[in-house]
């Protein structure tokens, strides 16, 4: 390895002001649930515009928490993806559920919606849908689905907080949200961190009040509450809840990250726009498209190669301080979801041949052919074009080109029969 610096594939944009507001809790005193945590939630709501926000310990136990609010249980199915991070099918299974994947639009890697009616069954109690990567989904396909079928829309908004749908002739943040339940993370991956952390937004009063009481589990009086009485209070669980709460201390670091908010994503979209011109001529790669109903906040950037030159590219910049990652995994190729009666294939006629499905190609395709570049706020120009022009070379190395060169730049239709 070279002695220049490594290039990360992500980086969290933390500083002064992150550690200074992380003091508060602490003199404070408070440091579990309390009232950093009240006002993270209401500076949330209001920049995504939604009416309510709850915050909880991760956006895996925002996702169980929104099935289970909408009445997902042990039995049903949900139709959703298997290109998504593994906690997406995991949060279906915590509630006894079954997911049904469909297989992905090859050009967003979300949810194709053509696909979700033939997957509806009488057993169908929601439609997961992932704005994948920070690319939101094709809502207005969605929720009319949804609506017709009768069917609870969760948006898995882990990556997508800035993100923007066109709906309904106006641009809407994600989380407002568009179904019933919105879900994101605060992982360090993603562009607004708190170490780790999730939140739930919704429109709807009863689905918010389940998921309060029911993260701090099921506790009949808040601490608050319980802590500001003047008489002598004794809580009460009246069914079961969980211990999903976070931290004052996590929701003051998320308070300073929201205020920083505009200015990443502003200079994600920016260091996105230059990577697809630099990568416009590179023979063999495609860059991202995004599409005309969607705002991405670039939480990540993932081009196509071909299956053959995948690994080969990515250890050979490795080998030249440049870190990469596959791209998304599919949950249905993992040894967890290796049993014939963990998953459900959405399309009739399923054929699954040593963990493939012939149903699921966009998916596997996107899997084996994706690889994402670095992208963060800190990044300089100059470690982009290190980024592509090493890449370039990688392309061009004899033994990383395929025998025939089916991944044209003027087009991107192969890539729905891959």
């Amino acid at each position: 390895m070279p002695d220049t610096p490594l290039i990360p594939v992500a980086k969290p944009w933390i500083g002064e002001a992150e550690a200074d507001a992380a003091r508060r809790p602490i003199l404070a005193g408070w440091v579990t649930q309390g009232p950093e945590v009240a006002a993270f939630e209401n500076e949330f709501a209001a920049y995504v515009g939604s009416r309510y926000a709850c915050a909880v310990s991760n956006c895996t136990a925002a996702l169980h928490l929104a099935l289970r609010a909408v009445g997902v249980v042990s039995g049903d199915e949900v139709i959703t993806v298997s290109h998504s991070f593994i906690a997406t099918a995991n949060s279906i299974a915590y509630c006894g559920a079954v997911p049904v994947f469909v297989d992905i639009d090859a050009n967003t890697f979300n949810i194709d919606p053509n696909r979700i009616e033939a997957a509806i069954s009488p057993r169908t109690s929601a439609i997961l849908c992932v704005h994948q990567m920070g690319m939101p989904c094709d809502m207005e396909a969605l929720l009319k689905i949804a609506q017709v079928h009768g069917l609870p829309l969760i948006e898995d908004a882990a990556c997508a907080i800035g993100s923007e749908v066109r709906y309904d002739g106006r641009w809407e943040r994600i989380g407002r949200p568009h179904g019933q339940i919105a879900c994101f993370s605060f992982h360090p991956r993603k562009i607004v961190t708190t170490g780790d952390g999730g939140m739930i937004t919704t429109s709807d009063p009863e689905l918010d009040r389940r998921v309060r009481l029911w993260r701090q589990h099921s506790m009949s009086i808040s601490d608050t509450v319980r802590h500001q009485a003047t008489r002598v209070t004794f809580e009460a669980y009246p069914e079961l809840g969980f211990n999903y709460r976070m931290t004052d201390i996590q929701a003051a670091v998320g308070r300073e990250q929201l205020k920083r908010l505009p200015e990443i994503i502003e200079r994600r979209r920016d260091l996105a726009a230059r990577y697809s011109r630099l990568l416009a001529e590179l023979r063999n790669i495609i860059p991202p498209p995004e599409p005309c109903f969607a705002r991405t906040n670039w939480q990540s950037y993932c081009i196509r190669t071909e299956r053959t030159q995948q690994a080969c590219i990515m250890q050979h910049m490795l080998e030249h301080g440049i870190a990469t990652r596959r791209a998304i995994m599919c949950s249905h190729r993992e040894v967890a979801y290796g049993t014939p009666d963990s998953w459900r294939c959405g399309s009739p006629g399923c054929l699954k041949v040593n963990g493939s499905c012939e149903h699921l190609r966009n998916s596997e395709y996107a899997q084996d052919c994706g690889i994402i570049l670095p992208l963060f706020h800190e990044m300089t120009y100059a470690e982009q074009d290190r980024v592509v022009e090493c890449l370039r070379e990688a392309v061009d190395r004899p033994e990383n080109m395929p025998a025939a060169l089916v991944c044209a730049r003027s087009s991107t239709d192969h890539l729905t029969s891959a």
